[in-house]
């Protein structure tokens, strides 16, 4: 029987700094040494979301760290998701369940903040009790004053698990030193003795250039450094949030397939696509040039959180006329949800589901019209895609339908356009060599026995 571990947290300098990898990475090493372990993020926000066995919604992240411990996601392990609509307001998705919209300045107020307090505490509790250990995930920097007093997702959960707060910080953007130690030092006494160690990560280069700074590190914050980690270019789990668009490829190139996604200002599920810059000979790229998108062999329209204010951008800066002229040309079309919805005859929101416009063209490439009724679906889905048996899911508002009101998940006008309401159309399964893998590239630059007694 395995030891009884104190729950580990993950949390980061600043956003985007690898907290997602590292905890995926720590969730497949757990299981491989005979734990049963669980993610754990209370609140995350990101247009990338996931459909559990029950129809509910997480984010992706976390049910791709539900993957690497061999378990099945729960809402448990994501209590709380964001989907930003705008700059300033999200839908909140508390336990699965959109509960509508805030603005941000009153999703962070004080007042009824201990809600959404006690429904992470609630869900924390319950998975604890069914797994060992739980390896938990901070959200953007912890050492965010201005929010410290309605914080629910890092050092405050953190203090509620007993966890132990192990602090990535990303060597590749610069000013690791000062990251960490700002980190660190602007914490209170209290919550500073929980952070028990530092993980380096993308390291470029020779790792042992970076011996002196280690101790200087350890020295300075006064916690040991657990590991180095190099920048991973070989090892494909899907992102948390759009932040890593900003590191896709935006061209097209000669003498392969270029596949265009459309670059829409609301992107979800982008991770969809992540399958196809694998395949040799491809060229996946993203953009909203006119001109890039001429140039691809096929074209798809992504999911969206805001499938009529991206559709009326499109039509602002002539991508909508691209896509058009591309399939006239002979390209393949196809959209995946949102755009999916973007390829029929019109879409109808008599309800202002998504804002005041209650009426929009669309591409006219599907004869098929999309009316959002406010029921959102969630669920899991079986389809036959290449002549194999796959899974994906559903999350979407709206009904898609015929002239003769026959409803379509999927509509095939031709061999060279289609759509779909299926989120991961391209996945292959079998992605457990990539847990794998990452699980030992982390054991070979972390110190694992040494967060094992930390833990003990």
């Amino acid at each position: 029987m395995t030891a009884r571990l104190r729950p580990v947290m993950f949390a980061g300098t600043g956003s985007d700094v690898g907290k997602s990898i590292v905890a995926t990475a720590f969730c497949r090493i757990f299981l491989q040494d005979g734990y049963c372990p669980a993610p754990f993020k209370a609140q995350n926000m990101a247009l990338n979301s996931y459909a559990t066995k029950e129809g509910l919604e997480v984010g992706r992240a976390q049910a791709v760290q539900a993957e690497a411990a061999g378990i099945d996601c729960t809402t448990d392990m994501n209590p709380l998701l964001l989907k930003p609509n705008s700059d300033h307001t999200s839908q909140v998705v508390l336990n699965g369940r959109s509960i509508g919209n805030q603005h941000a300045r009153d999703y962070f107020r004080k007042e009824g903040r201990e809600v959404f307090c006690h429904a992470v505490h609630e869900a924390f509790d319950r998975l604890s009790e069914k797994y060992n250990p739980i390896v938990m995930e901070g959200a953007g920097s912890i050492a965010e004053l201005n929010l410290r007093d309605v914080d629910i997702v890092n050092m405050s959960m953190a203090r509620h698990a007993d966890a132990a707060v192990i602090l990535v910080a990303d060597i590749n953007r610069g000013g690791v030193f000062a990251s960490a130690y700002g980190s660190i030092m602007l914490q209170t006494p209290s919550d500073r003795q929980r952070i028990k160690g530092i993980i380096i990560n993308k390291f470029r280069g020779d790792i042992s250039l970076f011996d002196s700074g280690r101790r200087m590190m350890e020295e300075v914050c006064g916690v040991p450094v657990l590991g180095v980690l190099p920048y991973f270019d070989d090892i494909h789990i899907d992102a948390e949030d759009s932040m890593s668009l900003a590191m896709k490829n935006t061209k097209a190139q000669t003498g392969v397939k270029n596949i265009c996604v459309v670059r829409l200002e609301h992107i979800s599920n982008f991770t969809d696509f992540d399958p196809l810059e694998r395949i040799a000979g491809v060229n996946l790229y993203y953009s909203v040039d006119p001109e890039e998108i001429l140039k691809a062999d096929t074209v798809i329209l992504p999911g969206t959180k805001s499938t009529i204010a991206d559709l009326a951008v499109l039509r602002n800066n002539g991508c909508d006329k691209a896509v058009m002229q591309a399939y006239s040309r002979g390209c393949e079309v196809m959209g995946i949800c949102g755009g999916y919805q973007m390829m029929g005859m019109e879409i109808l929101d008599p309800g202002h589901v998504e804002g005041v416009c209650e009426r929009i063209d669309g591409l006219g490439l599907l004869p098929l019209t999309t009316i959002m009724n406010g029921e959102k679906r969630t669920a899991q889905v079986e389809f036959e895609y290449n002549g194999r048996r796959r899974r994906g899911y559903e999350i979407h508002n709206g009904v898609t339908t015929d002239a003769d009101g026959v409803a379509y998940r999927t509509y095939r006008r031709d061999q060279r356009c289609w759509g779909t309401y299926i989120h991961g159309f391209f996945d292959s399964g079998g992605d457990g060599s990539q847990y794998d893998m990452l699980a030992s590239r982390v054991r070979k630059y972390v110190d694992i026995p040494r967060i094992y007694r930390i833990l003990s």
